[in-house]
């Protein structure tokens, strides 16, 4: 819950994290509120890790308010917005972290289900989040960060076609927003991770992957999400990254160099 690096612009700030039950979206949440930030916490299933990250956050001082919905549904997500956002009197950012792989299947076998299961949580919800957020974000100015994928540059591995192309969109969404949010003065980036060792590669990683990726990155580990974090902070801040937008920031160990 401690943080060596204080950022005083993000101390007060209300941010919303979507997917922050687990994974990369629980260490953005332990890691804005120890910047100060008021933590909107988004899960959608996870609902006991949720809340075990919610008692950590406020057992150290810190502000957080739980928002369930399902991140496919755009009214749910609307009313997760507009619930942190009423509830913090204000909104100065938003995390769309959540997504889903849902299952590994070639494009040879999909199905138009399978496709829109895939599309909807993770690249409608991005926009439909993002519309939502955005009367609040008007107000002051702020930040969007969308988390897209290694993915999205390499395909995807076997049966994560699909899940790589939605991520791929995430990150042409993520330059379209930076272009007509600038003159709100929001800022729209992306972060995307590489192989970072999740529940997420618990379920869909392949035999022997998460070894193999080790072996092969220069730094010759798979990631953490705690080295996903300093990314986000820092696209958070408008002292330190004030002047970027419409970009995409890679968190990979060097597994790709684009």
């Amino acid at each position: 819950m401690s943080s060596k690096l204080t950022i005083p612009d993000l101390s007060g700030k209300a941010v919303l994290i979507t997917g922050a039950s687990s994974g990369i979206g629980a260490a953005l949440a332990y890691g804005f509120a120890a910047q100060g930030a008021l933590v909107g916490l988004h899960y959608n299933s996870g609902t006991e890790a949720a809340h075990a990250i919610a008692r950590d956050i406020e057992a150290a001082g810190g502000s957080v308010v739980l928002a369930q919905a399902d991140a496919a549904s755009s009214e749910e997500m609307v009313a997760a917005v507009d619930k942190v956002a009423k509830t913090f009197g204000r909104l100065d950012g938003l995390i769309n972290n959540a997504g889903s792989m849902i299952a590994r299947v070639a494009y040879e076998e999909m199905t138009d289900e399978h496709y829109d299961r895939v599309m909807d949580v993770n690249a409608r919800s991005v926009i439909s989040t993002s519309r939502a957020a955005l009367p609040y974000l008007k107000k002051e100015g702020g930040f969007i960060i969308n988390t897209t994928s290694i993915a999205a540059r390499t395909g995807g591995s076997a049966g994560a076609g699909i899940y790589g192309s939605s991520k791929a969109f995430v990150g042409a969404v993520t330059k379209g927003m930076a272009v007509e949010f600038a003159r709100y003065n929001i800022r729209v980036n992306a972060v995307a991770p590489g192989v970072i060792i999740t529940p997420f590669q618990d379920r869909y990683a392949l035999p022997g992957q998460l070894d193999q990726v080790a072996a092969s990155v220069p730094l010759r580990r798979t990631g953490t999400p705690e080295d996903c974090l300093g990314t986000y902070l820092f696209l958070a801040s408008a002292t330190l990254s004030g002047y970027i937008t419409g970009q995409t920031i890679d968190v990979n160990g060097g597994q790709l160099m684009p």
